[in-house]
């Protein structure tokens, strides 16, 4: 089980992840992202081909699908916190959106990411 992310590894790396649309989730140690696909087809695709990660990583994001919007909170719920295994599978995530050149995402969710790379990001 991966061990929750240092002030040193949260600097690294959640402040890029922010750069791309990640946010904090206010009152948790997670990170949010709503993907905006062309359609439903789309969306759902790409929840699939995440799925496939997921489950070969075991570790699984608490997602909702409506419509063309999948919004993604990424959290290590074994140890209540963001781990090394958040990162990867959001960065997994942007990799397989960005196969689809017309998919966006929602800016200004919640929190900046910032707020999770102090000390007393635990929460």
């Amino acid at each position: 089980m991966p061990d929750i992310l240092t002030p040193e590894e949260r600097q690294e790396l959640l402040l890029p992840l922010g750069e791309i649309g990640w946010s904090a989730v206010l009152d948790r140690d997670a990170i949010r992202k709503v993907y905006i696909f062309p359609n439903f087809v789309e969306a759902w695709g790409w929840m699939s081909r995440v799925a496939f990660w997921c489950e070969k990583w075991n570790h699984h994001p608490e997602w909702l699908n409506v419509y063309r919007s999948v919004d993604v909170t990424l959290t290590t719920h074994d140890v209540d916190g963001l781990t090394s295994l958040d990162v990867k599978l959001a960065k997994k995530m942007d990799t397989l959106a960005n196969a689809s050149t017309s998919t966006s995402y929602q800016s200004d969710l919640s929190e900046p990411i910032a707020c999770l790379c102090h000390p007393d990001a635990r929460r």
